[in-house]
């Protein structure tokens, strides 16, 4: 029943809304304000007449309908992949064996819930982490978080940057230096850019082909060196930490729940269009999301799984297993393993260097949506991917020169790299999850307390 008095529809106007108004236009941006895409970039995904006239009603599992929203989840879950994860990987199952599997499981389960939590955010929304911080958080928090944010993406790029930059060497013979790799992989933006030209589809194929080219990899040496399934079962299904390992447990949580991750989720699902003001859109959007997370998680799991059980059966207990890392790990492999059809050593460059190229991508997409979202940029796309990768090549050059002499030296900084980006969750951890409970950004897709203060003690637990 409308209101009698006109002073309660101007009252009641002030209130904050979750959803648009009913006499906003679908689809329409605010021109003004940075957003993660452009309506016209935007992948439509409707629902049918029937469905869209019962408010109540979720509409039943379509095939054709997952397959339109997977993407996002495929490409956040790079992330979980970069060559800081095949660092910790590999350290990992050198230093500990197969004691540490169960930590990558439940580490990658609680990335999981983030991600999902990432999502909801920017479905619910419409908006991304970094923006809503930038509107919710008064200007100092705003800096700070932003500062955070950048120093935890450079820490990452670096890892990245220098991962593509030893398989090119690795590819190369050697003829190609470590910083010569890099400044090649600097120049992966301007690749970014051209595979953006031909749509979010055409990017996301990309990133699924390089996917598959690390799981072929990866998978190939697991046949290659046939760890134990025995000691692989017990690793995921029995807890054990000890003191000698715990530099190696810290580095597998950092380098699976990466804080620009939590970010890049969060715009990453705003590739589909689907109408915020509708609850039952929301939700089903919401829904298929958490199932193509899922997959992608499952899947880059496994991948993590291939590279820590190739080094725990071949190098665990063994003298070499303090001392390996990127650079070297292939030709150690190579020593132990032998040629065989394909030499292991390429195997394992090819496969890095798809983990590297891939999370550099997405490392300079995450980048433009931090600083777009934080700072509110209105700008060109390729200047926004110039200034992100400046941010992070200018340190990563100077990394490559100066460790460039040192294989044990640029271990031991990825290592520490690695505890870095568990120093930095909770400041993307905490934001989200105070940003994700409330209600007049949320509406009825706010998480209850049980969520967030479970979430909460295991962020405080990393700190």
């Amino acid at each position: 029943m409308a209101s009698s008095h006109p002073g309660d529809e101007e009252e009641s106007s002030l209130l904050p809304s979750p959803y648009p108004s009913p006499d906003s236009h679908y689809g329409e941006e605010d021109d003004t304000e940075e957003r993660a895409y452009d309506a016209c970039e935007k992948i439509v995904v409707g629902i049918s007449a029937d469905d869209a006239d019962d408010p109540a009603a979720v509409p039943p599992f379509s095939w054709r309908k997952l397959w339109l929203f997977t993407g996002p989840g495929f490409l956040m879950s790079i992330a979980f992949l970069d060559p800081g994860n095949l660092e910790g990987d590999l350290q990992a199952g050198a230093i500990a064996g197969y004691s540490l599997l169960w930590l990558l499981f439940w580490a990658t389960a609680m990335g999981l819930l983030i991600q999902m939590l990432s999502a909801r955010l920017g479905v619910a929304t419409g908006k991304h982490l970094a923006e809503l911080c930038r509107e919710e958080y008064p200007g100092w928090a705003r800096l700070a978080l932003w500062f955070m944010a950048e120093v935890a993406m450079i820490g990452a790029d670096i890892q990245e940057v220098i991962g593509s930059a030893i398989a090119i060497k690795i590819l190369s013979r050697g003829v190609l230096p470590l910083w010569a790799g890099v400044v090649i992989t600097a120049m992966d933006c301007f690749m970014f850019l051209f595979l953006e030209n031909y749509g979010v589809r055409k990017l996301e194929a990309v990133f699924a082909f390089l996917i598959a080219t690390m799981a072929f990899s990866f998978a190939w040496m697991c046949g290659e060196t046939r760890p134990s399934g025995k000691e692989l079962l017990i690793g995921v299904l029995v807890p054990k930490l000890s003191s000698k390992t715990i530099r190696q447990a810290v580095g597998v949580v950092g380098c699976v729940i990466m804080p620009h991750n939590v970010f890049l989720h969060s715009a990453l699902v705003q590739s589909r269009k689907i109408d915020p003001s509708k609850e039952i859109c929301v939700q089903e959007a919401l829904n298929y999301y958490s199932i193509e997370s899922t997959l992608a998680l499952i899947v880059s799991f496994t991948i993590n799984l291939f590279v820590t059980t190739v080094f725990a059966k071949g190098f665990y207990g063994t003298k070499e297993a303090n001392s390996i890392g990127l650079e070297n790990a292939g030709q150690f492999l190579q020593e132990k393993y032998g040629g065989g059809l394909f030499p292991i050593l390429y195997i394992w460059g090819i496969g890095l260097l798809a983990a590297g190229q891939s999370s550099t991508i997405t490392g300079t997409y995450a980048g433009q949506f931090i600083m777009g979202g934080f700072l509110n940029l209105r700008l060109k796309k390729w200047i926004r991917a110039l200034i992100t990768r400046s941010f992070a090549i200018v340190p990563t050059i100077i990394v490559a020169l100066f460790f460039n002499t040192s294989d044990s030296a640029l271990d031991i900084l990825n290592e520490w790299l690695n505890v870095l980006q568990s120093v930095q969750i909770p400041f993307a951890l905490i934001p989200l999850l105070t940003l994700v409970s409330k209600e007049h950004l949320m509406g009825v897709f706010k998480i209850g307390s049980t969520i967030q203060v479970s979430n909460e003690r295991n962020t405080f637990i990393q700190m």
